[in-house]
């Protein structure tokens, strides 16, 4: 063997050294994070050269994907039971903070120019109002000039955690809706005219593509895709703009530590700067899993996420979560979860 081709197997070697030894982590389920995620992903593995091959299919095919252990870890928005984790033998852990807005195509109106309060907001998903023209939309929003046209409401077409979050603010402001729908991840959508759409992702291109439509997603996706949301009504009775600190708001009042598997939904909170369509999304991880390595991996990837991931959350308008939550989180759930 000549000088050159040894040389070559040399660099060669050294090259992919790193990433033999890197874990290639799997996961599935929700949208509403999957911004973050992938940034602290790609951040992770210029770090570490582990892969997080992540899934972005809503958080019903998440809790599906990690019951069949298929991938190791599910995320899901809409928290799962403490008594179903026990069930499975399964922990869950809160992973980052975010907000689900309403989102309009209305030709003439601004982002965060029209008003709405929670039961205006239900009646529209329901199909009671059914035109921009309606005199309740005026009435809240004077001097803001909208034209009048069919409403097409847009909502998501597979099981979505954003969706539970929506439809629980919808069923805490709006008894109608409560008795006649109801809250979950997949619900009867009665408005008469209405499209689904697959993910964050679909609901934005089809809120985007048809005019006088109005859908839900998680606020990452309305700001990549510049489109207009609604100011809401708080349960204070002001009238806020979504963002990181109105997130935050929100979030404040929630002791993550007193509640059992740590799920909750935190929508139409207290105070006078929350955004009242605010929520958390999750992660589940076996306790005994079948990958100890991977799973080793994955409390790695959100310990990162937790330490080094915050600047990257406040970024994209996300809240990470408190020091004291996380604290928690290792002492309490990854500790319970078998490596070795």
């Amino acid at each position: 063997m000549n000088s050159f081709l040894k040389k070559a197997l040399v660099v060669s070697a050294i090259s992919f050294a790193p990433v033999a030894f890197a874990a290639d982590m799997t996961g599935a389920g929700a949208t509403f994070p999957y911004p973050i995620y992938a940034k602290w992903a790609e951040a992770y593995k210029a770090k570490t050269g582990s892969n997080l091959n992540y899934q972005s299919i809503g958080s019903s095919g998440g809790i599906k994907q990690i019951k069949a252990k298929t991938v190791d870890f599910g995320a899901t928005d809409n928290p799962v039971k403490f008594e179903d984790l026990e069930k499975d033998g399964m922990v869950q852990f809160p992973a980052i903070i975010g907000g689900v807005v309403p989102v309009m195509n209305v030709d003439g109106v601004k982002p965060g120019e029209l008003k709405l309060d929670g039961p205006t907001l239900a009646d529209i998903f329901q199909g009671v109002i059914s035109d921009w023209g309606d005199k309740r939309i005026a009435l809240m929003n004077p001097g803001v000039k909208i034209p009048s046209g069919p409403i097409t409401v847009v909502h998501r077409a597979d099981g979505s955690g954003t969706t539970a979050i929506f439809t629980d603010y919808l069923a805490k402001t709006s008894t109608l809706w409560k008795d006649a729908v109801g809250a979950g991840a997949s619900v009867k959508w009665p408005a008469a005219s209405s499209v689904g759409g697959k993910g964050n992702e679909g609901v934005a291109a089809n809120v985007s593509r048809v005019k006088n439509s109005v859908g839900y997603v998680e606020y990452a996706y309305a700001k990549k895709n510049k489109m207009t949301h609604i100011s809401l009504k708080n349960k204070d009775g002001n009238y806020v703009q979504p963002d990181d600190a109105t997130f935050a708001a929100a979030a404040a009042g929630t002791d993550w530590s007193k509640i059992p598997g740590m799920g909750t939904f935190i929508t139409n909170a207290s105070g006078a700067k929350s955004w009242p369509i605010t929520g958390a999304s999750f992660i589940l991880l076996y306790k005994n899993p079948d990958n100890k390595a991977n799973a080793a991996e994955v409390m790695k990837f959100f310990d990162f996420g937790f330490k080094e991931g915050k600047n990257m959350a406040l970024e994209l308008d996300y809240v990470p979560m408190p020091d004291v939550t996380t604290d928690f989180i290792r002492k309490n759930v990854f500790s319970k979860v078998v490596t070795k």
